[in-house]
C-alpha cells in the first residue's frame, strides 16, 4: 500500500469504524431487508472511503450516517415500486419460535414484532428521526446533520413520530384483541 493509501486507510479506521453498527441499524431499518441493507452498507463503505479526503472534521458519526442516509434513498427512489416484505422463511422461523417458547417469551417476542410493525409502519421521514435518536442517540443538531433538514423540522418529526408509533402500537394490539 502507498503512504497515501495507508494514511487514508488509517483515517478511515478511525473515522468510520466506530459507527459500523449505527450505519447497520439505521441501515436496515431503513430498506427492511437485510440482504440490501448488506449491500448499502457495503456501498457506504466504498463511498465513505473514496471521500474520507473530503472530510474536513466535525462528527464522524453524523458524517458517515449522511452518506449512508443518502444511499437508502436512493434504493428506495430505484426499487420504490417493489413492495418490500419479511421473507416467508423469516416469517416461518418466528412461528416456530414461538411455538415452543414459554408464555412469557412470547409475550416479549410480540412486543417487540408488534413494535417492529408498527416501526415498519410509520412513513419514512418520522421512521429515520426516531431510529437516528431512540436507537442511535444522535442529538436534534445531528440528526438535522444527517437528514439534511432544520432542527425544528427534526423535532417536529420525532414528536409526530413518537404519536403515529403510540398510535400505530394501540391499533396492532387492538387489531389482535389484545388489552395490554
Amino acid at each position: 500500500m502507498e503512504p497515501q493509501e495507508s494514511t487514508k486507510a488509517a483515517l478511515f479506521e478511525r473515522i468510520v469504524t466506530p459507527h459500523v453498527e449505527a450505519a447497520w441499524n439505521l441501515t436496515r431499518w431503513l430498506v427492511r431487508d437485510p440482504h440490501d441493507a448488506e449491500d448499502i452498507i457495503q456501498e457506504a463503505y466504498l463511498r465513505a472511503f473514496r471521500s474520507i479526503d473530503d472530510y474536513r472534521g466535525g462528527d464522524a458519526k453524523s458524517w458517515f450516517l449522511t452518506v449512508v442516509r443518502n444511499l437508502c434513498h436512493t434504493f428506495h427512489r430505484k426499487t420504490r415500486a417493489k413492495q418490500m416484505t419479511i421473507a416467508l422463511d423469516e416469517q416461518i422461523d418466528v412461528v416456530q419460535e414461538n411455538a415452543v417458547m414459554p408464555l412469557e417469551k412470547i409475550e416479549q417476542a410480540s412486543d417487540t414484532q408488534q413494535l417492529k410493525l408498527a416501526m415498519e409502519r410509520l412513513p419514512a421521514e418520522y421512521r429515520e428521526a426516531l431510529i437516528l435518536r431512540e436507537f442511535e442517540g444522535l442529538s436534534y443538531k445531528q440528526i438535522a446533520d444527517v437528514s439534511g433538514v432544520p432542527m425544528g423540522t427534526v423535532m417536529s418529526r420525532l414528536a409526530r413520530g413518537r404519536e403515529k408509533l403510540v398510535a400505530l402500537m394501540a391499533t396492532t394490539v387492538a387489531d389482535e384483541g389484545g388489552t395490554r
